[in-house]
């Protein structure tokens, strides 16, 4: 595990789970959030995102989490050696979208820019949940039965089923 693609619906933990296999894996991590927008919201312009992006894939390791547009992402995947799917019901996306509203009044969300918009930013999550649902998972999860033979992937479907992967994790690669 040496270059890991983390993606799923929106208020899937997405962040939390790449901030602690980052921290059990010592991989350097990678918020795509962070690196579309600036501190404060600003959107950063889409060619510096692109580069960006493209000399990420270019290094030798790194956690990157989010979406950020179906061409980086899909090249992120084939650069990726393990990809892990966040798939949670639909309902506890939304809830956990709700969470993190409610929480971002007193802290910035896990893998958002400092001083982010919190309510746009959460009114924009609830805005993708049905069609990111609708459109992208299935084609996550294709891409997981398709990518299997080739990479290591997870497709982890509960909140147990997070606990467990970051569990094992823990015990593959041990810190001391």
């Amino acid at each position: 595990m040496r270059r890991v693609a983390i993606f799923g619906n929106a208020g899937g933990g997405k962040s939390t789970l790449a901030r602690r296999l980052a921290e059990i894996t010592g991989l350097p991590l990678h918020a795509v959030d962070r690196m579309r927008f600036r501190d404060g919201g600003g959107a950063i312009p889409e060619a510096e995102y692109l580069a960006h992006h493209a000399a990420l894939l270019r290094e030798e390791a790194w956690i990157i989490e989010g979406f950020g547009g179906v061409g980086p992402a899909w090249e992120r995947f084939a650069s990726a050696d393990t990809l892990i799917h966040v798939d949670l019901p639909l309902p506890l996306h939304a809830w956990w979208v709700t969470k993190r509203l409610v929480r971002g009044v007193f802290v910035n969300p896990e893998g958002w820019p400092a001083r982010s918009p919190i309510w746009s930013g959460s009114l924009s999550s609830y805005k993708v949940l049905w069609p990111c649902h609708r459109h992208l998972t299935p084609r996550y999860r294709q891409l997981m039965r398709d990518m299997s033979a080739s990479k290591r992937v997870h497709h982890l479907t509960s909140a147990a089923e997070i606990r467990r992967f970051l569990d094992e994790a823990a015990r593959e690669f041990p810190r001391g």
